[in-house]
């Protein structure tokens, strides 16, 4: 069944711009400084506010940050968890995700079976999410212990992802890691696209509002815009409208 966040972001694809995904790390910075965040990427234009990426995360500061931010923001918060501790009650939906090209089955498939009944008794809304991992893979390749996918053979990327589409996953997120120097090359992306019916979402490396707006228009439904909008010399309202424009294709 898809649920209300589901269908939120559906129904800004369906009226012909990407969705502004907004990624607060809580490793990164307090609760107080994660609102403050969070009400201005929802001022800028950000469709959805997500939280998480770390692994290390205690559970109370996860919980502790959503219970803020959820109480200041009119748009969903959307979990994208590094890890069990990740899962709060507080959000309203997470990508249940697969890391489909990883080693270990704990991230194909073992984390998910023991997150499943925490997540219903939350009440939480899961979007079923294949997750790539493409070179260089960053921090998320290590830790995910992955199988780096080549930027190079668009084949494999769309052998993934079709794979991802008859196992009943609906999104697929193309992942290069956190603070690489480019996102998922543009013409995989446009064959992914022409060869599955996944939303795609595309997350790391993506610095400028001009390279979102590129991956957009080559077929991406999603950008995943956090770490060039980390700490207080990079935070502004008009870089943060800038991307909302570039993402919305206004």
């Amino acid at each position: 069944m898809i649920g209300k966040v589901e269908t939120y972001i559906n129904s800004i694809i369906d009226s012909g711009k990407g969705v502004f995904m907004a990624l607060i790390d809580p490793d990164e910075q307090d609760p107080q400084k994660a609102v403050e965040t969070a009400k201005l990427m929802v001022e800028g234009g950000a469709d959805i506010i997500m939280l998480g990426g770390s692994t290390g995360l205690k559970t109370d500061v996860v919980d502790e940050t959503a219970r803020q931010i959820k109480e200041c923001i009119n748009i969903p918060l959307h979990l994208f968890p590094g890890s069990l501790n990740n899962v709060t009650s507080y959000a309203d939906s997470l990508y249940f995700m697969s890391l489909l090209n990883s080693n270990n089955p704990y991230w194909i498939s073992n984390v998910q079976s023991q997150a499943s009944n925490m997540i219903k008794k939350m009440g939480l809304e899961p979007i079923p999410t294949a997750y790539l991992v493409f070179e260089p893979g960053q921090t998320v390749g290590r830790v995910g212990e992955a199988d780096l996918l080549p930027r190079n053979n668009a084949k494999i990327a769309v052998g993934y992802s079709l794979a991802a589409q008859y196992f009943g996953m609906r999104f697929v997120i193309l992942e290069s890691g956190s603070g690489a120097p480019s996102p998922v090359p543009i013409d995989l992306i446009a064959k992914i696209r022409a060869n599955c019916s996944l939303r795609i979402v595309v997350a790391g490396g993506v610095k400028t509002p001009s390279q979102a707006r590129e991956l957009i228009k080559a077929g991406a439904h999603c950008i995943h815009v956090g770490t060039v909008l980390e700490g207080d010399n990079n935070r502004s309202l008009d870089k943060v409208k800038a991307f909302a424009k570039a993402i919305h294709m206004e």
